[in-house]
């Protein structure tokens, strides 16, 4: 089918405008959008891939491309229309990022835009700032990286002064610099093995006869990186269940976790499934796997990914995880909280999230985090052992909830959580792996064994 011409920008606006007004996900508009015209014929992977560039990057560049356009506008933004908004974000982005766009176009592409979705005060308006743009890019002066390095790195590289303010005063201005950098690349995606299934191996040949350029993962068994691939839904062997899409750095949690055959293990907030069905395939399908979580539309998610690798441990549960502890007292062999957490690991994943969140999401979180942990280790039996993991890179929600809890229960001990890694170890008490230094998300791990 010959795909049907269509302008990519005006779709990458519809996107942005979801995002932007109505706070979707970009990931998910983004998907959802590509699918639907892709079903249809009017994409090329050319389309494809300049509208997910558009997308991202001027999702991702937010704060920065307001502070550009405020060096050339005569009004504040906030004044200006937000459809206009987000087409001058747009044409801001192309003009500064984009070097293989011509000037020209993301100037005259902009304007028709305009046309279409404003007057002509408001196309007049357009030209203006963006042909002012174009002419005067000396205009554009960073911040001094030595004098003001929170908000260079910020403006630089796209991050919200509060959480650059934190790594700096943590890392350090270079490390936060390379921290920064790591985000705003694409990840590879990655893949566990159903070894249920298919073993690394052959799953790599498989993979390689369907389009998918791949290695083995560095870091797990299971683990495969892709760098090329086709559409994941054109794969036959996702369709028959040969493996997960699953982070590497979250692969490591089960195995970190250890699970042995014929246990009883609870899952405390185990949608969507990855680690669930991760922690399934480490016990060979025997024994029991208890996954909960709050809401039964995201079980149902569990329940799918257990069918399609063809698990049947698995018995999922809508709870609240503050409660497992009244519910299961002394009864599991190993828990598993992978606790509700910013996200802050995973920013290069999700190019909204960053500028989703605030600081006050590391004042609230570590309540719950701390209360989940505190009932989830009721579960424990004695010589058992309680994993807790985050996505995350924060101190509040990682060190200090462990070590709070760890003072509160004597019976409980920290292990060594680096000497459990089942390819690279380390002698880490308390794992936290960086986007920037390990090249994986940015996850916590920490293994605590409860006394006989």
């Amino acid at each position: 089918m010959t795909a049907k011409k269509i302008d990519a920008r005006e779709v990458a606006l519809k996107i942005i405008n979801e995002v932007e007004t109505n706070g979707a996900y970009a990931n998910i508009a983004l998907a959802k959008e590509i699918n639907r015209r892709t079903a249809q014929g009017q994409l090329s992977d050319q389309d494809r891939r300049f509208i997910t560039e558009l997308v991202y990057g001027t999702v991702k560049a937010g704060a920065t491309l307001d502070w550009l356009l405020g060096l050339y506008l005569n009004r504040s933004l906030t004044k200006v229309a937000p459809v206009i908004r987000n087409i001058l974000r747009l044409g801001i982005y192309q003009l500064f990022f984009l070097e293989k766009v011509p000037a020209s176009a993301a100037c005259n592409q902009s304007v028709e835009l305009a046309k279409k979705y404003g007057h002509a005060g408001t196309v007049k308006f357009v030209n203006g700032v963006l042909r002012n743009a174009a002419r005067n890019p000396e205009k554009v002066v960073y911040p001094d990286r030595d004098s003001q390095p929170v908000k260079y790195l910020a403006l630089k590289y796209f991050h919200p002064e509060w959480l650059v303010e934190r790594w700096v005063e943590r890392l350090g201005v270079t490390d936060c610099e390379a921290l920064c950098q790591t985000n705003n690349t694409i990840p590879p995606l990655s893949l566990r093995t159903n070894t249920i299934k298919i073993n690394r191996d052959r799953l790599l040949q498989r993979l390689a006869g369907e389009g998918v350029a791949c290695q083995a993962s560095a870091w797990t068994p299971e683990g495969i990186v892709c760098q090329e691939h086709p559409g994941l839904g054109t794969l036959a062997s996702l369709q028959e269940g040969l493996f997960q899409v699953q982070d590497e750095s979250s692969m490591l949690v089960a195995h970190i976790l250890d699970p042995k055959p014929g246990e009883f293990i609870i899952d405390a907030c185990g949608a969507p499934g990855g680690k669930t069905t991760h922690i399934a395939a480490l016990m060979n399908n025997t024994g029991k796997i208890l996954s909960t979580d709050i809401y039964e539309h995201k079980l149902a998610l569990i329940r799918e990914n257990a069918a399609r690798l063809a698990l049947t441990n698995i018995e999922t549960r809508a709870l609240d995880a503050v409660n497992l502890g009244s519910m299961f007292p002394l009864k599991a062999d190993r828990v598993l909280v992978d606790a509700p957490c910013s996200g802050l690991g995973v920013l290069r994943r999700k190019p909204d999230s960053r500028w989703r969140k605030s600081p006050e999401i590391l004042r609230d979180l570590p309540k719950l985090q701390a209360a989940i942990l505190v009932s989830a280790a009721q579960c424990v039996k004695p010589g058992g052992v309680l994993v807790y993991s985050t996505c995350t890179t924060e101190p509040e929600e990682n060190q200090d909830i462990v070590g709070d809890f760890l003072r509160a229960h004597p019976d409980f001990s920290l292990e060594p959580t680096g000497q459990y890694l089942p390819a690279q170890k380390r002698p880490d008490k308390l794992l936290q792996l960086w986007p920037h230094t390990d090249s994986i998300d940015g996850f916590f791990i920490a293994r605590i064994a409860r006394q006989q």
